[in-house]
């Protein structure tokens, strides 16, 4: 009887599906608790997903000799002190580090590097506002444009103007300029490129003074303040504005916000206008286009101002573009506007945005998130191709982070969008990347039963997937954590440090001689 009930507890074993669980801990309960802290996983299949070692990462060597190219590496950095003739300050928002390290995988592992982590100088940028301790992408454009902190949700005022008031914004002495302006007031000139719509909280920081980021047309400012405000929209300082009506370059999404309602089936302004086509008539060199073609094809020696709008409202995602899609990527869009603005004789300042890195982290999208990093770094990589480290400082820096994880002690080479190694206290697994909050917690927790979901139903591996969130809200939220700041050229190492991030724009300006305040020709 015995030896029958061995052979059944023995078969069972054998079939049932193996459960890791941590060794039991036979020390004192602090030492107990802290193995649970750092636990000791179980080793993966020799013949399925095996870690994956870098050739000669085993050995003491591979480490130490590249500490010693590193070191080397710095010493023979030279501090370059020339003046800057251009500026291309890389926006990439919502890119916070958790984010940067990710995407890494992407490029083929955790050791790989995006084209900006091989800047010789980094530092971080302190992101809270006048009012709040985890800022949005208007205030902190604000700050990185304008070097002025202002309160969440406006644009190019100070601290003095709340949030959708519609009379404190119309007192100009609380409006502040960008250094796209500073830019144009020494002889430069200036653009901005994004994949979100022109009029988005981001590049609105180069041209516009408002008190609620949403006003990006007539329509949404009469919502709010009635009619007769007196309230340029955003669409209309971008237009008409002192400094938006001289941008020499302007490429993104939005075509919406710039005409009336009657006059296109997509428009949404209600004032009559037609802001584009005034911007066609304006100057026969004037050019306008809408698709990736017509861009590639724009002779930029018989061009006074570009202006290309994409789509009616933000880009596509890159991974939701089709064979039909006509939009241009991220570095179609830099590698032109460089070389527009390379014409200058005087020197130019060109503000580049990966918006949508930033949206896919509101709606949980981590792989669409981590794509669009990728795009981000591309176009990078393009405009350290096309200009010299000599006369143009890089800046690359992010508006805030998101409440985004990277955990589990998954194994090296594994799918970071995959699971972790273990599972949870419930027998479930958990992916690797998750958020604190946002609109994907009701696919992975049934109120009913009060028991999460299987993530492995969840994630499937569509580009489209949500990751885990703990805290159902509509958005994910930002992160308050610090942004790091990587730079490139002249003056670069002055961005080393731990700083306000309204001190970026006076690091710039300080390097090309622009504004105000001290600079290397004063």
């Amino acid at each position: 009887m015995f030896r029958r009930l061995n052979a059944l507890l023995i078969a069972i074993a054998l079939l049932a599906p193996p459960i890791w669980s941590a060794p039991e801990c036979g020390r004192n309960e602090e030492q107990c608790k802290e193995h649970r802290m750092h636990p000791d996983m179980p080793e993966p299949e020799l013949n399925g997903r095996a870690f994956r070692v870098v050739e000669g990462e085993e050995t003491s060597a591979y480490w130490r000799e590249q500490g010693v190219q590193f070191v080397q590496k710095k010493l023979a950095t030279e501090l370059n002190k020339r003046q800057a003739k251009n500026v291309i300050l890389f926006l990439g928002d919502g890119m916070g580090v958790t984010t940067t390290s990710t995407a890494r995988n992407l490029l083929g592992g955790e050791e790989k590097t995006l084209s900006f982590e091989n800047f010789p100088y980094t530092g971080f940028s302190k992101t809270y506002s006048v009012d709040k301790t985890v800022p949005d992408s208007a205030c902190t454009a604000t700050a990185y444009l304008c070097g002025v902190k202002g309160q969440e949700g406006t644009i190019g005022v100070n601290g003095q103007v709340p949030r959708t008031d519609c009379k404190v914004m119309l007192d100009e002495s609380t409006h502040v300029d960008s250094i796209a302006k500073w830019a144009m007031e020494a002889g430069k000139w200036a653009g901005l490129v994004t994949t979100t719509r022109v009029t988005h909280a981001s590049p609105s920081g180069v041209y516009a003074h408002i008190a609620e980021r949403d006003w990006e047309n007539d329509a949404e400012v009469t919502s709010d303040c009635g009619a007769n405000s007196g309230i340029q929209d955003i669409a209309y300082q971008l237009s008409r504005g002192e400094v938006g009506s001289k941008l020499k370059v302007i490429m993104g999404g939005g075509r919406k916000n710039f005409v009336d309602s009657s006059l296109e089936s997509w428009g949404k302004r209600t004032d009559g206008l037609n802001l584009l086509d005034e911007f066609k008539a304006a100057s026969e060199r004037n050019v306008y286009v809408t698709t990736a073609e017509e861009l590639a094809s724009v002779d930029v020696t018989k061009t006074d101002r570009l202006l290309g709008l994409f789509n009616d409202d933000h880009l596509q995602y890159l991974m939701e573009t089709t064979a039909e899609s006509s939009q241009p990527t991220l570095e179609q869009m830099t590698r032109k506007a460089i070389e527009y603005m390379s014409q200058s004789d005087q020197g130019y300042f060109l503000f580049i945005e990966g918006g949508r890195i930033d949206q896919a982290h509101h709606i949980n999208q981590a792989r669409m998130a981590l794509n669009e990093t990728i795009e981000f770094s591309k176009a990078i990589a393009a405009a350290q191709e096309l200009t010299s480290e000599d006369d143009t400082l890089l800046v690359v820096t992010a508006d805030h982070s998101h409440v985004f994880t990277y955990a589990g002690y998954s194994y090296r080479g594994s799918d970071i969008f995959g699971m972790a190694p273990v599972n949870g206290q419930d027998g479930l697994p958990y992916t690797v990347l998750s958020y604190a909050n946002g609109p994907s917690y009701e696919n992975f927790y049934d109120e009913k039963t009060k028991e999460r979901i299987d993530p492995t139903t969840v994630v499937t591996g569509a580009h489209d997937d949500e990751f885990p969130s703990g805290v159902p809200i509509d958005m994910d939220s930002h992160g308050g954590d610090d942004v790091p700041v990587y730079a490139l050229g002249p003056w670069a190492h002055l961005f080393t440090g731990v700083y306000e991030q309204s001190t970026i724009p006076s690091l710039m300006a300080y390097a090309s001689c622009l504004g105000a305040g001290q600079t290397m020709c004063k």
